[in-house]
């Protein structure tokens, strides 16, 4: 959580660790940024309105950064444009102060999923891409049939080699793609969008 106002932060604080939330505070966003280059997980709470960087500015320095975790803007001054520009950037919600604790708590656990499926997605298209990179051009070609649903034979008569030597090339895409079943590698490469 990034607000310069001490009163709030200990506040907040206080109720995102009694929901059991663990909790780091900042008073300013360059304090933060210090320290956001160890930070692999969670959300980040911060306040618009800040001396130095204010928190759309710190906003759009994170997006520069590449981080991915998910960002809440709360403001003590609802403004509609101020809003606006946040969510345009990207972040998750905006509230206005005083907020409801259990809607605040809400927002942040629903930013919390989020973030970690956007993680686990991450996670598995960088196995995905590692494995991929350990086939043939052959083993690729057989990849993106059997991705299409066609039969070894079908492969075979496109490729033109032997339904035998598809068989043995298919085999080894399965392995290289550490994947059990011809569902489970159609799935891994539905799922991360690879190959199209």
């Amino acid at each position: 959580m990034v607000d310069d106002d001490q009163a709030v932060r200990d506040s907040l604080e206080f109720l995102l660790e009694s929901a059991g939330l663990g909790t780091r505070t900042y008073a300013s966003a360059t304090e933060f940024l210090d320290a956001a280059g160890a930070l692999e997980s969670g959300c980040i709470l911060t306040d618009v309105r800040m001396p130095d960087i204010d928190g759309l500015a710190l906003q759009k320095r994170l997006a520069a950064l590449g981080s991915h975790l998910p960002v809440i803007v709360m403001t003590g001054h609802g403004d509609v444009p101020i809003a606006v520009e946040a969510l345009k950037s990207g972040a998750t919600d905006f509230l206005e102060k005083p907020f409801d604790d259990v809607y605040l708590l809400a927002v942040i656990r629903g930013a919390l999923q989020s973030s970690e499926k956007t993680r686990e997605a991450t996670s598995l298209r960088n196995r995905v891409t590692t494995r991929l990179d350990t086939l043939t051009p052959r083993e690729r070609e057989v990849l993106v049939r059997l991705v299409d649903g066609q039969p070894n034979k079908a492969i075979a008569l496109d490729l033109g080699t032997s339904p035998r030597t598809v068989e043995v090339q298919r085999a080894r895409v399965m392995e290289k793609m550490a994947a059990k079943s011809l569902t489970e590698l159609v799935r891994m490469i539905l799922e991360t969008g690879m190959l199209r």
